[in-house]
């Protein structure tokens, strides 16, 4: 099986299998090999040589013996997790040490196989952690790119968005008047912002305004600023924004929603330069850059009478659209990873993967609401996650409408309320009791088969066995 970690470029899955019985691993080797035909599968015969050939990298599945001369599994394990954190470990034990397998698994390995082999299963794990080495490939590219900064401040890889890189970049570099277009959610202030620093105007003041969230009757004051006395309650003179961001930038949000006496007023100060505030008898020389933002269609409104068409030729001077997410979907794996590392940074957890099923799901999901719905909907995935895997037991979670609170098996409801507390810790007696009412669900349901669980579940068997140690649960007692 081969991993796609760029456009054009391909890796190639590694296995290794290490056992001092050498027929018995070649036999292993041709199993495998006989099902799985991309993924490339070496042999080791002693602890140390597999170290050895670790250390030259390429292999992301270990499948090794317990008992073994010199160096034990155990011994291995824990040596080639130092080398390489992500490899998935298979331990092979024989039914009288499946104890010892369970201590494999508490030290950090992915599975176990008893001997005698049934192929099915072999298959079954050999899949699963080809998957999960496809995970963490791509998770690991995507942080790389996230790191690195390839991408900017506008996030994306698309053509749509390297074209708006080149735009932003060409027409900061201006003091002319910019009219940023685009849907509601595509992160028109972002590109304002950024068009602000990077201009020549970066060291002083950004200031913005959402036009439509102010009263028109206050609209004017807090655009050009008021004399004491103006009006009821004008009890002292006041700057306004075109004044506090003078030789600066200044963002008018929605600007298509704006009234007609504002909008005489906003085509002065762009003709002249000047403000006047409201009660003042003299003009103030300002200045302010403008860029003004809208997802109205602009034109349709200069044809019903209802924007002036002087006005929208002195905003238009240069126009930036923001492409809808729509319109460039194959930047949605990034943005997911984007915004899954603010979300985790902004709620002091450790970071979290997201399996690939979930990044084809999220792909191809429609989004009205463009970039800001889907930073919602990823944060949400956080705050219910309890593993360190987005996957898609939590997205059909998530979906289904999780509340905060939750049905406990005594019948009652466990409810954030219950003496609130820093939120952390209210967050953590939640999602604590959520997970304990559907690991002792799902294992009734399986009769504490832990391989079942897992499988149904979506989790590895670590992850399952990590989350039963953490809450107290023997699966045997629901056998």
């Amino acid at each position: 099986m081969s991993v796609a970690v760029a456009e054009g470029q391909r890796i190639s899955l590694g296995m290794l299998i290490v056992d001092d019985e050498k027929d018995f691993a070649r036999g292993l080797a041709r199993l495998i090999t006989g099902r799985f035909k991309d993924l490339r599968v070496e042999m080791a015969h002693s602890g140390a040589q597999a170290l050895a050939m670790l250390q030259g990298g390429g292999f992301h599945i270990m499948m090794t013996d317990l008992r073994m001369p010199e160096m034990t599994g155990m011994e291995l394990l824990t040596n080639a997790l130092k080398l390489q954190p992500d490899i998935s470990m298979v331990m092979l034990t024989a039914h009288g040490t499946i104890e010892t397998a369970v201590q494999a698994l508490k030290a950090g390995a992915y599975d176990f196989l008893t001997k005698p082999i049934e192929p099915d299963q072999l298959f079954h794990i050999v899949r699963k952690g080809m998957e999960r080495a496809t995970l963490l490939v791509e998770n690991k590219r995507l942080r790389q790119m996230v790191d690195s900064g390839s991408t900017g401040e506008l996030v994306g890889e698309s053509s749509v968005m390297q074209r708006l890189r080149y735009v932003v970049q060409a027409v900061a570099g201006s003091d002319y008047t910019v009219l940023v277009r685009g849907e509601s959610g595509t992160g028109k202030e972002l590109v304002a912002r950024l068009i602000h620093r990077m201009s020549n105007r970066a060291e002083m003041p950004f200031m913005a305004v959402n036009c439509p969230a102010i009263p028109e009757h206050l609209l004017e004051s807090e655009l050009f600023g008021h004399m004491k006395g103006a009006f009821t309650g004008a009890d002292q003179d006041r700057k306004g924004l075109f004044a506090s961001a003078d030789r600066g930038t200044l963002l008018l949000d929605e600007i298509g929603d704006i009234s007609a006496s504002i909008q005489i007023k906003l085509l002065r100060v762009l003709q002249d330069g000047e403000i006047r505030p409201v009660g003042s008898n003299t003009s103030i020389s300002v200045s302010t850059r403008v860029v003004a933002s809208t997802n109205q269609d602009l034109e349709a409104r200069i044809a019903d009478k209802t924007f002036r068409e002087d006005l929208y030729y002195r905003l238009n001077v240069l126009s930036v659209s923001v492409p809808p997410l729509r319109e460039r979907t194959e930047d949605i794996p990034l943005l997911v990873h984007h915004f899954l590392r603010l979300a985790c940074r902004d709620m002091g957890v450790a970071e979290k993967s997201v399996t690939p099923e979930v990044l084809d799901y999220l792909t191809a999901k429609p989004w009205h609401g463009n970039v800001r719905e889907l930073q919602s909907y990823v944060r949400r995935l956080v705050v219910f996650c309890v593993g360190d895997t987005v996957d898609m037991g939590l997205v059909y979670h998530v979906e289904q409408g999780a509340q905060p609170s939750f049905v406990s098996s005594a019948g009652g409801r466990a409810s954030v309320a219950g003496g609130m507390g820093p939120y952390k810790e209210a967050k953590g007696r939640v999602t604590d009791e959520f997970t304990k009412n559907y690991v002792r669900d799902l294992l009734a349901s399986t009769g504490g088969n832990i391989s079942e669980a897992a499988r149904v579940s979506g989790l590895s068997r670590v992850a399952l066995q990590k989350i039963l140690a953490r809450l107290d649960i023997d699966a045997s007692s629901f056998r």
